[in-house]
């Protein structure tokens, strides 16, 4: 069902805006500057959602000028249907950029997607960098680990060149971690825009890297046709969502390019090796499943532990499907659950939190990118679902 409803954000408009909690008279000061002169309601455009024990961290990464904060969180008791006012995730000076755009370790310059780990951390890539004028990698990326019991950064990892030069192909991440050992996280992390699939270890803290053909875009199904717009991606790897573990600590890793119908599988085992990715032939660690069928591109996707079901955003008719992974992977298996080219365009984030709800968030962004959004309709949803109740009489079902 449809939970908030956004038509655009502005800024300390009655319960509807941007809003920052009171930090001191300094900050107050340099926000009302930077709000005053760069702030841009029409460019604010949200693309990620994570539910947080009655939060909403929502993202905005800086495609365009004119973002005061591009981590932010509204309340889950905010009026529905409503465009709810937003504050800054963990607070305004964090968000806020260099007044000469200098890199700066202790603050966020653009995120796409975040996400709650097992261990109540919430985990974001800052990609460090402005997507417009040219792209302007202002600082290196980087991984962000906040405790949500105290809202404090634990972790701050500064991705080394050697891994990766742009930053903004890493538009999600997906931690893999037992709650009995914290310690023991490893983060995966797609890289659409060259196509690597980023390994991340939290004990280690050290980074390397997997390529594969099968991380690639699909050039068959680059060409969307979606609201009477046509136009041409090359979005590489995209997604990655975990399965069930298996008696030996393991689990399969799902993953698939946007631009493809195809989804693809590896284990555990291999990604959490360095050595691993080391290797010129990985031979059988990397497997196909099956296809979806046409028009099936996917942006995110992710399965529910408890019942076994992977849900998947799909871009190219706005909507959103399952499928039961105890059962082959053939477009017979796949239920789209609900679609709307009005209400649900482009559907850039999903993810089922620990409650067994699902979230969607659907933002309008090929209307913003290649025609123009109404200021007088909502353009913005967050959705959110039983995900049993969501499935019961379609072929996802138990």
């Amino acid at each position: 069902r449809n939970s908030f409803c956004c038509k655009y954000y502005d800024y300390f408009a009655d319960g509807d805006g941007i809003a920052f909690p009171d930090e001191s008279n300094h900050l107050n000061e340099e926000r009302e500057s930077a709000l005053s002169s760069n702030f841009v309601p029409y460019n604010n455009v949200p693309m990620g959602v994570t539910h947080v024990k009655g939060k909403l961290i929502m993202t905005i990464p800086r495609r365009n000028p004119g973002i005061p904060a591009t981590l932010n969180f509204i309340s889950t008791k905010s009026p529905k249907r409503s465009s709810p006012s937003f504050r800054a995730f963990p607070n305004y000076r964090t968000n806020a950029l260099h007044p000469q755009n200098l890199p700066d370790s202790s603050r966020i310059v653009s995120v796409y997607r975040t996400r709650l780990d097992a261990c109540n951390r919430l985990w974001f890539i800052d990609t460090g960098t402005l997507e417009y004028n040219g792209t302007i990698q202002v600082q290196r990326p980087s991984i962000w680990v906040i405790d949500m019991n105290t809202e404090e950064t634990i972790r701050r990892f500064e991705i080394p060149a050697s891994i990766v030069q742009p930053g903004h192909g890493m538009a999600s991440v997906t931690v893999d971690v037992d709650e009995n050992n914290c310690d023991g996280a490893f983060a995966y992390i797609p890289d659409l825009l060259v196509y690597r699939l980023h390994v991340y270890s939290f004990a280690q803290d050290r980074m390397w890297s997997f390529t594969h053909n099968y991380f690639n875009f699909d050039p068959m199904h680059g060409d969307f046709n979606v609201v009477g717009l046509q136009y041409q991606w090359n979005d590489g790897i995209f997604s990655i969502s975990l399965g069930k573990r298996n008696p030996d600590g393991y689990r399969p890793v799902y993953f698939h390019p946007m631009v493809s119908i195809s989804e693809f599988v590896v284990n555990s085992r291999v990604l959490q090796s360095e050595a691993a990715s080391q290797r010129s032939n990985h031979m059988r660690d990397f497997l196909k499943i099956g296809e979806r069928g046409r028009n099936t591109q996917s942006a995110m996707h992710d399965l529910d532990l408890n019942s076994g079901i992977m849900f998947y955003s799909q871009v190219a008719v706005n909507g959103v499907s399952c499928w039961n992974t105890a059962k082959p992977y053939t477009p017979r298996n796949h239920a789209l659950l609900e679609r709307n080219d009005e209400t649900m365009i482009y559907p850039g984030d999903l993810n089922v939190d620990r409650n067994g709800t699902l979230w969607v968030m659907t933002n309008s962004m090929v209307r913003f990118i290649y025609s123009q959004l109404d200021p007088n309709v909502y353009n913005f949803r967050v959705w959110k679902a039983n995900v049993r109740d969501i499935v019961r009489g379609t072929i996802c079902g138990p």
